[in-house]
């Protein structure tokens, strides 16, 4: 399974004010593995940029200016080209990414992307309701080392290696990559004609848990509201 985690950075939040992407990162995932091939570009937005913005992501109106513009073949079609029959993983990406690359697909009079998408931010609230679900929020809680960003800030790429991280932990961890029909390698299993075992090993120790007081309350309080009937009180 091919997999594309990717984000934006732009002018601001609306394309119908006339806010612009001005940055496009993205990350294959194969398996549920990142595999190294990224895509990656900068984007002249043809307009200022919002100081607000600049503060987020630190690209200036004169950084961006020599810039390929957004229907460029290097910027749209070839971001269009590198997702094509991969699933697109972004984290607020029904709320925002998504619609925000399609509208300025639409604009660009190029075509909208057909592809599904996974939101992170949605399916890390529903698996740890009442948490907070940002980005640096779920790095923190899955120990996954942000000091780049804290270091340099906000970078579409950055965020999407990041998310990647993310995504992996939330779906069942490093091990969702494996493939086993390859572990023990060999020239018999490379070939198809081995069934390669191993044997698998229990931890020595259990992992701790990772739900928090703040998290088990939340989950109780939930309980309560769904009254005397819900299953899980059985």
């Amino acid at each position: 399974m091919r997999q594309v985690v990717f984000d934006l950075e732009t002018t601001g939040f609306q394309f119908s004010r006339g806010h612009r992407i001005v940055e496009i990162g993205a990350v294959e995932l194969v398996n549920g593995a990142i595999t190294g091939r990224n895509f990656h570009t900068y984007v002249n937005p043809e307009r200022d940029m919002p100081e607000d913005a600049f503060r987020v992501h630190g690209l200036s109106e004169a950084f961006l200016r020599d810039k390929p513009l957004f229907a460029d073949q290097a910027v749209a079609p070839a971001f269009s080209k590198f997702v094509e029959g991969a699933e697109l993983i972004a984290h607020n990406g029904i709320g925002f990414d998504l619609p925000f690359i399609q509208a300025e697909l639409e604009a660009a009079g190029l075509s909208r992307l057909a592809n599904e998408i996974t939101d992170t931010m949605l399916l890390a609230r529903r698996k740890y309701p009442g948490a907070p679900a940002s980005l640096d929020a779920l790095c923190s809680r899955f120990g996954v080392d942000t000091k780049e960003r804290e270091r340099d800030g906000h970078g579409a790429l950055l965020d999407s290696r990041l998310l990647a991280e993310v995504y992996i932990e939330l779906t069942g961890g490093a091990q969702a990559g494996l493939d086993f029909g390859r572990i023990g390698g060999g020239a018999e299993a490379e070939a198809g004609g081995g069934s390669a075992r191993k044997t698998t090993r229990s931890r020595p120790r259990a992992l701790p848990t990772r739900i928090t007081e703040a998290e088990k309350s939340a989950h109780e309080a939930f309980l309560d509201e769904m009254g005397d009937d819900c299953l899980w009180r059985a």
